[in-house]
């Protein structure tokens, strides 16, 4: 054993001998031997010395046998060390196990608690869309249940109607019969019950005297409980629900109606031609050099003013030498030419003879004229004076002959070129602002500013109206070549079949002739059906806008609004104009005296027709019928049910009579080899077609082509279809251009009209083929028409049917292949427009459209985001359009606010002149108003807002346009029912109005309407119906003012209509139309003519009719009201008491046109100052009230305030009191104690009992109507609370309060 020493210690660093690493040393019970450790390492230090002795060997080997031992018990030790390790680790791992065990139970059952919570989920989210859609199906089986109540109960009141004017026939022929002593039996005579019937006609109770005689007019809370409780079948506001549009004499209604048209329906001026201000310059060699220098300095000044407000401008004029080339095409364009301006000198040639007679001579009035006369020449301080030549002077001499009405304007002038081209720019720019563009210029001779047409919340698309229009004509045009007889009269039975009603279809092949069809039965009805209210739409390519659903609804929407006097509530969101358009169509038919007729041509080509057009399955109103026409292989097949009407191919007679004809007018003969060839050619289907047969006319009449007839008829007898016969007619066009160059640009121009949204315009086509002159655009353009292959419109060449698109697409694109070359030339040439800063709305109906369908996201978004690109798109309606756009970008509502957002504020840092705020200011408004209407009301309110800021900043604060920002802001929060807000708003707007433009503007009456709808909102319907008032009158005056004469205009259309129909033997209907014509010219302030007119139908109706009869008592108070307007009281007084002689003996008691001779009649004592002739009148108004509303309505109620003033004036107050006392008590009862009415009433009795000495009595009921009085809300008719009061109740405009919305 060794010494204690000898033992490691615990933490020890024993050393490895043979080059190992130390370690901690464990505490072994082991002695060590330093001498064996010794001799080891000795051993290990070098080799075995040779020549040791034998007993060093021996000690050596002892110690192996030592060490030996040693590291066995060593092994042994670590052995049973790691043995107890590995058993350690093994009881580690075994709880390891069960505890991963334990895991992954718990696990699993989780597991299966988040997959049963899922499946609930699901279940529950399942039972959510099934009970959505139980719940959407209920809805619309619920609407669709309430739809055909109403057209069940429509039907029946239309029977009640029609039983109620037979029996009133009946009494006034039973009347009639006694009053000649014919003894009539009576059943009340008889002595049985079973005989007698009481009849009770509750639906006849009606608002017959809507007030103002003495200055009591009904409010407006009374006429809402009135319309609510007492509409019956005969309910009317006026004569017009009785006895129709147009026949009796006042303003009242008519005046509404014209001033509303004007309000929504843009005004599409009649002197300019598809949408373009043609100027046809006429001039010879010696003013050569004016035209030159006038088109090159002025016309591109007269092209970007035209453009700015939407329309195209266009110089025309054909070179002296080459003019005899083009007589055809002179002849087109002078016609249709918008002004036309003659430039001479001294000498004339014949053409400029030629155009001179036909633009100045022979229809002088068709268009401004111009005459531009070079008197001399200066040279130096010598003024060289030019002698015209005889030619000459007899050619100004039948000029001024023929200008009768003075409209030629002539410039003489004896200066420099440069100053005559400057005068020829003076002129015509003054005629075509004042008298093609109907713009108002400032005596400086500057335009004064125009209102925006979209100034309030219906945007409407000029260019969409103009083309609809242009298409209506041009299929007018092309129908009286055909004939519809057959079919115009099928449709008219079927329009005229029994309600209910699905809507009539007109089917037949491409070409068959349905949109000629429609257009000539629309113009028929229009003739020969005034009450009938048509709404039409035709469309064209697939592609093109007028095949977009929305913007299809949105059009007949507000057309339907604007012939009902209101547009107020016309949502701009895509999806709720698609679903409102059935609910409107519902609530305005029941307020049209006739049928509501809306036709829409090709309806198969509207994109997703089926699904946006579904309001056509649902039962329609009573009083609307629907005419669609489609394509028999394109009809949806729920569309098949419908009542259709298929067009049939033209049989061999109709053939020749249209080949016929086109020959004769060619002065082409066919011999009878030919006639039979053509025969027996189109005996098919599809060669009997009206578009092919129309265009095989022309293509034989067709007298540019070097091909005989012979061989034309030949290469027609190839062609066994439509698309074939055009692709036949684009040869022969080819055929008929002289140069190569002209054929290439007559490919590329059709090419580029395929590949464009709606087509290219004649300056746009210049401006692409900088080599090409107009007299050679004219020339292909005039040769394409003549062929059918291009029409116009709104300024645009289109193809004029699809198969010639087909047919072009076929011969020039390789079917398609090559329209992206094409596309990608108009991209580059509306781009190049921007970067000019050139923003048209041109460009902004193109070049988005083609990059969507070149699906390039990037270039469109940039396009977007040129602020003025959306603008225009927005600010004309395109709204869905838009919206389309950024969805195939990939942007949601607030990215794209937010995109617009951050690109107006790039813009804002580049503006730094008044005008380029004055846009930024636009820019910002129009953002509001785009995200008021995406419905992003707290991100509308910023734009608004610095909009607002921009403008009172950098105009002034009492600018109009402030007047525009307070609007639209005001706008944003009746959206957000924040009403008071929103009146202070309108108050103040109305105020800047009335101080800029005077008390009875236009933008006034936009905001009393405005404050009338907010009043409406907050049910405060007595202010409402006063600020209504105010604006009625306002846009009474307005519609009579000379900037305002095309609701004139339409009056004198139909006026002139309605003569054509006066022309026949004497017959009632013959009469009606003489009262109506009498009307109209009364509309139009043309007295004279309305009293020749209402004479004849009174005369006629006298002859025809008898005079007893009353359609003579209208004629009677027609004549009457005339002679009341004139101020010839006495003739009014007599005539208006015939036709109340005549009105009760025929007819009932409560008829309303009774009543409405008693009102005027009863105006007219009480201004003549016939108080006692007056009182009888108003006697009859108060019983036939209580016996239409009861005693105790509030009309009856008015009637009672009414007789009471009457009474009053004659000083009878104690017959007064106690009808001032009933009528107080009515209004209590039925309206409240603390209605104005009654307080109106309270001031009346006051003033009663004062005049009486009663004055404590006075002095009480005075002071309860001042209460009620003070009660009531601030009425809008005052001036409003200024912007800088430093009243604390003043509403801030720069900061005001948002609500919270959470997010």
């Amino acid at each position: 054993m060794g010494t204690a020493s000898s033992l490691v210690s615990p933490g020890e660093v024993i050393e490895d001998a043979y080059g190992g690493e130390g370690g901690e040393a464990c505490e072994i019970p082991v002695e060590v031997k330093p001498k064996a450790r010794l001799l080891r390492s000795s051993f290990r230090r070098g080799p075995r010395v040779i020549g040791a002795s034998f007993k060093s060997t021996g000690s050596v080997e002892l110690e192996y046998a030592a060490e030996y031992e040693r590291l066995r018990k060593d092994y042994e030790i670590f052995r049973v060390s790691k043995n107890n390790e590995i058993a350690s680790m093994q009881k580690k791992e075994a709880k390891l196990d069960e505890e991963n065990k334990r895991l992954r139970a718990e696990l699993q059952a989780l597991q299966k608690t988040y997959q049963k919570i899922l499946r609930e989920k699901e279940s529950a989210l399942e039972a959510k869309y099934q009970a959505m859609e139980r719940a959407g199906t209920f809805e619309h089986d619920r609407d669709k249940v309430k739809r055909q109540f109403k057209i069940f109960r429509e039907t029946k009141e239309k029977e009640i109607q029609d039983l109620l004017r037979a029996k009133r026939d009946l009494e006034s022929k039973l009347q009639q019969l006694q009053a000649q002593g014919i003894q009539i039996y009576d059943p009340a005579d008889s002595d049985s019950d079973d005989n007698h019937t009481t009849v009770t006609t509750a639906g006849t109770q009606c608002e017959y005297w809507s007030g103002g005689i003495l200055g009591s007019e009904p409010s407006m809370g009374s006429m809402m409980q009135l319309q609510q409780t007492h509409r019956g079948p005969e309910f009317a506001h006026s004569l017009i629900d009785v006895e129709g549009p147009f026949a009796n004499v006042s303003r009242d209604d008519w005046d509404v109606a014209v001033a509303s048209l004007l309000q929504v329906s843009p005004h599409v001026s009649q002197a300019l031609w598809s949408n373009t201000v043609r100027c046809y310059l006429i001039y010879t060699q010696e003013t050569r050099a004016e035209l030159q220098a006038f088109i090159q300095t002025y016309s591109l000044r007269l092209q970007r003013f035209c453009e700015g407000l939407g329309h195209f401008y266009l110089n025309v004029s054909f070179p002296e030498e080459k003019a005899a080339l083009y007589a055809a095409e002179r002849r087109q364009e002078i016609e249709r030419s918008s002004v036309c301006v003659l430039l001479l000198k001294s000498s004339v040639s014949s053409c400029v003879v030629e155009d001179v007679e036909e633009a100045f001579v022979e229809t002088p009035d068709s268009r401004p004229l111009l005459l531009y006369l070079r008197t001399g020449e200066r040279k130096g301080e010598k003024e060289e004076v030019s002698t015209l030549s005889p030619s000459t002077r007899d050619l100004l001499e039948r000029v001024n002959k023929a200008d009768k009405s003075a409209k030629l304007k002539v410039v003489d002038h004896a200066g420099s070129v440069e100053e005559g081209a400057a005068l020829i720019f003076t002129q015509l720019e003054r005629v075509i602002k004042q008298e093609l563009l109907g713009l108002e210029l400032e005596e400086s001779g500057e335009v004064e500013e125009r209102e925006e047409e979209d100034s309030g919340d219906v945007l409407w698309d000029l260019h969409d109206e103009q083309e609809q229009i242009e298409a209506f004509q041009q299929a007018c045009s092309a129908a009286s070549r055909l004939s519809f007889q057959k079919y115009v009269d099928r449709l008219n039975d079927m329009v005229a079949a029994p309600p209910p009603t699905p809507p009539l279809l007109v089917s037949g092949a491409p070409g068959s002739g349905k949109s000629l069809l429609l257009a000539k039965w629309i113009e028929l009805q229009q003739k020969h059906s005034p009450n009938n209210l048509i709404l039409y739409h035709f469309t064209g390519h697939p592609l093109s806008t007028s095949t977009d659903p929305v913007l299809i609804i949105k059009r007949l929407t507000v057309k339907l609004l604007q012939h009902f006097w209101s547009i107020s509530g016309l949502s701009m969101d895509p999806s709720k104009i698609l679903e409102e358009f059935p609910r409107w169509l519902e609530r305005l038919s029941a307020c049209h005296h006739g049928n509501i007729i809306i036709i829409i041509d090709s309806i198969d080509q509207i994109q997703n027709a089926e699904r946006h057009m579904k309001w056509l399955i649902d039962p329609l109103p009573a009083n609307v019928r629907v005419l669609v026409s489609v394509n028999v292989e394109t009809c949806p097949q729920a569309w098949r049910l419908w009542p259709t009407l298929h067009l049939d191919p033209l049989n061999p007679r109709e053939v020749k009579s249209v080949i016929s004809t086109e020959c004769v007018n060619s002065d082409i003969k066919l011999t009878k080899d030919q006639e039979k060839k053509l025969e027996r050619h189109c005996r098919s289907a599809a060669t009997c077609k009206a578009l092919y047969i129309s265009l095989l006319a022309r293509l034989i009449t067709h007298t540019r082509s070097s091909w005989t007839l012979e061989r034309t008829l030949q290469q027609c007898a190839l062609c066994q279809d439509t698309v074939s016969l055009y692709r036949l007619g684009l040869k022969v066009a080819l055929d008929s251009l002289s140069t190569d160059q002209e054929k290439h640009i007559m490919k590329e121009l059709l090419c580029l009209v395929c590949a464009s949204h709606n087509g290219i315009s004649e300056s746009e086509a210049l401006e692409l083929f900088p080599d090409l002159s107009f007299p050679a655009l004219t020339s292909l353009l005039h040769n394409l028409e003549r062929l059918l292959i291009i029409t116009y419109a709104c300024g645009l060449i289109r193809f004029q049917h699809q198969q010639a698109c087909e047919a072009v697409n076929q011969e020039f694109l390789d079917g398609g292949k090559c329209r992206g070359s094409y596309s990608e030339k108009i991209i580059r040439f509306f781009s190049e427009q921007l970067k000019q800063d050139r923003v048209t709305w041109r460009a902004a109906d193109e070049l988005p459209w083609l990059l969507q369908q070149q699906e390039d996201r990037s270039k469109l978004q940039m396009s977007l985001l040129n602020l003025f690109v959306s603008q225009n798109l927005y600010k004309r309606g395109h709204f869905s359009e838009l919206l389309t756009y950024w969805q195939f970008v990939g942007k949601d509502k607030c990215s794209m606010a937010t995109e617009y957002f951050d690109s107006l504020k790039e813009f804002e840092k580049t503006c730094e002149s008044e005008q380029s705020m004055s846009r930024l200011a636009d820019l910002y408004e129009t953002l509001g108003r785009f995200l008021k209407d995406l419905g992003l009301l707290s991100q509308a309110v910023a734009p608004l807002q610095r909009s607002l800021e921009i403008r009172e900043t950098a105009l002034d604060p009492d600018h109009p346009s402030v007047a525009q920002s307070l609007h639209q802001l005001a706008g944003v929060y009746v959206h957000w029912r924040k009403f008071g807000n929103a009146e202070q708003l309108y108050k103040q707007a109305m105020e800047i109005c009335e101080n800029a433009y005077g008390p009875e503007h236009s933008t006034v009456a936009r905001e009393l309407d405005s404050l009338t709808l907010l009043y409406q909102k907050q049910k405060k319907y007595e202010q409402a119906e006063k600020l209504r008032k105010r604006s009625v009158k306002i846009r009474q005056k307005t519609a009579r003012q000379k900037g305002h004469m095309y609701g004139f205009a339409l009056l004198k259309r139909r006026a002139l209509q309605l003569e054509e129909l006066t022309l026949g033997k004497d017959s009632a209907d013959c009469a009606k139309t003489l009262n109506e014509l009498g009307v109209l010219y009364y509309l139009q302030n043309n007295l004279d003519a309305a009293k020749m007119f209402l004479t004849r139908s009174l005369e006629m109706r006298q002859r025809v009719l008898g005079p007893d009869h009353p359609d003579c008592a209208q004629s009677l108070n027609n004549l009457a009201a005339l002679h009341s307007e004139r101020k010839e009281y006495e003739s009014a007084e007599e005539l208006y008491e015939r036709a109340l002689d005549i009105r009760k003996r025929a007819l009932a008691p409560d008829h309303p046109s009774l009543a409405y001779t008693l009102k005027h009649l009863a105006m007219l004592y009480k201004r003549r100052g016939k108080l006692e002739k007056a009182v009888p009148l108003y006697e009859l108004a108060l019983e036939i009230r209580e016996k239409s509303f009861g005693p105790k309505h509030p009309s009856v109620a008015t009637a009672l305030v009414n007789l009471a003033v009457l009474y009053c004036q004659l000083k009878q107050h104690s017959d007064a009191l106690p009808l001032y006392e009933r009528a107080l008590k009515v209004y209590e009862d039925s309206l409240g104690q603390l209605h104005p009415r009654v307080g109106e009433t309270l001031k009346n009795l006051a003033v009663l009992s004062y005049e009486e000495g009663d004055f404590e009595k006075a002095a009480e009921l005075y002071k309860r109507a001042m209460e009620i009085k003070e009660a009531e809300p601030s009425l809008v008719c005052g001036k409003a609370p200024s912007r800088h009061s430093s009243s604390g109740d003043t509403f801030s405009l720069r900061s005001p309060a948002l609500p919270h919305t959470s997010r």
